[in-house]
């Protein structure tokens, strides 16, 4: 059963998120639980191993909950370029408490609500640092790829580029936020698209998706779903989406998406991790209209038949997570109830199984771990 925000006292922080704020210490142990691998689809341990000790930039955050993103999946199997840190600790959509910091950190006090990112941290000194793409950055850090990450009950992070998160928050409901919230509401403002057009959500029903149509409403835009799926035309006309296009039943993928918009949309946002669907998506998009890519399927490549792109005159861009200004702002549309996460909760124990359903294609909404169990 998938869960969203509602009224009620958040239980993830409630008695626990005040009295954090009535003791400037905690007792941290020296061993935790966590899941680490040794190779590339290797083994995903569950087990004991170090806390470790923040450095005068970091701080400690006890990880109470963590979203499980479809890099993670990438990063434990090995599909790209970029080597990952081994033995690693995934994960980087961490919520919880600040219970140590370094000597360095001042935007940060022991009990204050903090999260883990992707972006650990960047120079903040390059051309790109200066302009606002962190992310970018030659010597980024990135968590759960090459710092370890968010599958553990404590993590260090890089103060500058960790998330400030409002007290009395739900810290199950704003992990996905770290990420996928984020991810996609910079995608939307990549692409363009002002209130009152469509935008296409490439892979609706998922983890990304779920929220991309959220914050698309909320930023005035008309959506168009698609995916394919038991439940996903249900959960999608849920978050507010206003079409949906089923790809397991529409023949003319093509004609059906351009009928339902007049035209085809404005900007394409592709979430999914499919090269055919985003290859697809260059020839319905609306002319003079934007693809965005964000789904990253291991070893594939966009495609545009050059008459049709130019005549067209559409446009194709990367949108890569987000910035700090990108991440309160996305954090701001959650705190609003503006944007919320459906989820399920389970053990950080049971963390393979979220895995295999990803390899799947059978997970609607986002999963987040309890690193209690």
């Amino acid at each position: 059963m998938l869960r969203t925000t509602s009224t009620r006292l958040p239980r993830s922080v409630s008695l626990f998120g005040r009295l954090t704020r009535l003791n400037s210490s905690f007792t941290i142990p020296a061993t935790q639980k966590g899941v680490i691998f040794y190779e590339n689809g290797g083994e995903l341990h569950y087990k004991d191993i170090a806390v470790p000790k923040p450095k005068p930039n970091e701080i400690l955050i006890n990880i109470k909950y963590s979203g499980v993103c479809h890099t993670d999946l990438h990063a434990w199997k090995g599909d790209w370029p970029l080597p990952v840190k081994l033995p690693l600790v995934g994960g980087h959509e961490g919520a919880g408490v600040v219970v140590a910091k370094g000597k360095d950190v001042t935007n940060f006090e022991i009990g204050d609500l903090a999260g883990v990112k992707w972006l650990n941290s960047s120079c903040m000194a390059c051309e790109y640092c200066e302009l606002g793409h962190e992310s970018n950055c030659a010597k980024a850090d990135l968590s759960g790829y090459t710092h370890d990450g968010s599958f553990q009950q404590y993590a260090t992070a890089d103060a500058i580029q960790a998330a400030p998160i409002p007290k009395d928050t739900d810290l199950a409901e704003v992990a996905p936020i770290l990420c996928a919230g984020v991810t996609v509401y910079k995608a939307l403002k990549t692409s363009g698209a002002k209130p009152g057009q469509w935008v296409a959500i490439s892979g609706a029903a998922g983890g990304l998706g779920s929220l991309a149509v959220q914050y698309a409403t909320a930023m005035g835009l008309r959506v168009l779903g698609i995916d394919g799926g038991e439940g996903k035309e249900e959960l999608f006309k849920s978050l507010g989406g206003e079409v949906f296009v089923d790809f397991t039943k529409t023949k003319d993928m093509v004609s059906a998406i351009q009928e339902a918009t007049n035209g085809g949309p404005h900007a394409v946002v592709n979430v999914s991790v499919s090269e055919a669907a985003i290859q697809q998506s260059t020839e319905y998009v609306r002319p003079t209209g934007t693809v965005v890519l964000v789904g990253l399927p291991a070893h594939a490549y966009v495609k545009s038949e050059i008459f049709s792109h130019v005549v067209k005159s559409i446009s194709i861009k990367g949108s890569y997570v987000g910035n700090r200004a990108d991440t309160r702002e996305a954090i701001d549309f959650f705190s609003r109830n503006l944007v919320k996460s459906p989820i399920k909760i389970i053990g950080l124990s049971e963390l393979p199984k979220v895995y295999e359903l990803m390899e799947e294609g059978k997970i609607l909404g986002r999963y987040v771990v309890d690193t209690s169990r």
